[in-house]
């Protein structure tokens, strides 16, 4: 059976490439050497015919759409698309957030334009049918020399400076460095003892680390009795610091502090030390255990990564500004319009 054809481009592409497109459905490839001056394609629906500039990419992470947006913003008269073998659901979100068209190998397809909304949710599998080296991901440890190079962008680093401020070996920092030159992110200066890395790309840097940071949760629930969401939070960090958990504010409760926003602050969540029981924490923070109706949330991970250079605000830890803004980002209860106010306010890239 014919698929139906919904829209159609135009234009000259590798076999790869080809090879993608025609397995999107409602989507026809027409082959052309000319598609016009700095044109590489056009898509053609609904009796109109739009020029395009298309990306080709193998795979896309969240780093790949934030070079792309920047990319886009140097041609602001003509349309962007994406095409790629794989996308990740983060790089989807920042392209369709940006106006920029993506159609990928795992069936995903998104384009807006005016009179068209192109659409369609991916169900194939990702494969590595390269046979290429799984990069070194920005979680855990290796996660750390992404917060320090996030929190000193201007500075030129040496890997053996570099892994000390991250508190890792050298071996690891070199690994997470290649992988940031590969994406883009890191530029290298100089040779030999003089070589140095530098962060060009800081935006796109925190939009990686906070698309593959993701932490391994245990959560355990608690109440404590407070007045208002400010007297909770206060009460909440000095109780733990006065009895000796090592703790950071996050979500809601530590962007009310960092970067207050119009909000309610129904449960406070906390980052504290992964070795400690769920009875020291209701004794340290003079909370009661609950199933629910909790208004604080206790996290931990499977070390204290969380905790890592957290900072002091109004005389309480709060997670530092870019764990908290990728904590945010998970939180269904209006996080990510709160993320992106501490980004703009706090973070500035």
């Amino acid at each position: 059976m014919k698929k139906a054809e919904l829209v159609n481009l135009v234009g000259q592409f590798e076999a790869e490439t080809l090879r993608v497109l025609r397995e999107i459905p409602g989507l026809s490839v027409t082959t052309a050497h000319e598609t016009g001056r700095d044109v590489d394609a056009l898509l053609r629906f609904a009796g109109t015919s739009t020029p395009i500039a298309v990306e080709v990419k193998h795979r896309a992470n969240a780093a790949t759409a934030r070079q792309l947006v920047h990319r886009a913003e140097t041609r602001p008269d003509i349309p962007f698309l994406l095409v790629a073998d794989e996308t990740t659901a983060e790089a989807r979100e920042i392209l369709r957030d940006n106006g920029i068209a993506v159609l990928d190998g795992l069936g995903n397809a998104h384009i807006e334009l005016p009179g068209l909304l192109f659409h369609m949710e991916g169900h194939r599998r990702s494969h590595n049918s390269t046979g290429r080296t799984p990069p070194t991901r920005l979680s855990g440890k290796a996660g750390s020399v992404a917060q320090v190079l996030l929190l000193h962008p201007q500075r030129h680093w040496q890997v053996q400076d570099l892994a000390k401020e991250a508190q890792l070996s050298t071996g690891m920092t070199h690994r997470v460095l290649a992988r940031l030159e590969t994406e883009g992110i890191v530029e290298v200066r100089g040779t030999g003892p003089s070589r140095v890395r530098r962060v060009i790309d800081p935006g796109a840097l925190l939009d990686l680390w906070t698309e593959e940071n993701v932490e391994n949760q245990i959560r355990t629930q608690g109440y404590l009795l407070a007045r208002t969401p400010k007297q909770l939070i206060y009460d909440l960090g000095t109780n733990l610091g006065l009895n000796g958990i090592d703790y950071a504010l996050t979500g809601a409760a530590g962007a009310s502090l960092v970067a207050p926003f119009v909000t309610a602050v129904p449960v406070a969540e906390v980052w504290v030390s992964a070795t400690a029981a769920p009875e020291e924490l209701y004794d340290a923070a003079k909370a009661d255990p609950v199933n629910d109706g909790q208004n604080v949330v206790f996290l931990q991970a499977n070390n204290d990564a969380p905790l890592v250079f957290r900072e002091i605000t109004e005389g309480l830890w709060v997670a530092n500004r870019f764990r908290l803004y990728a904590d945010l980002r998970r939180d269904p209860r209006r996080g990510r319009e709160q993320a992106e106010h501490l980004r703009e306010e706090v973070i500035g890239f």
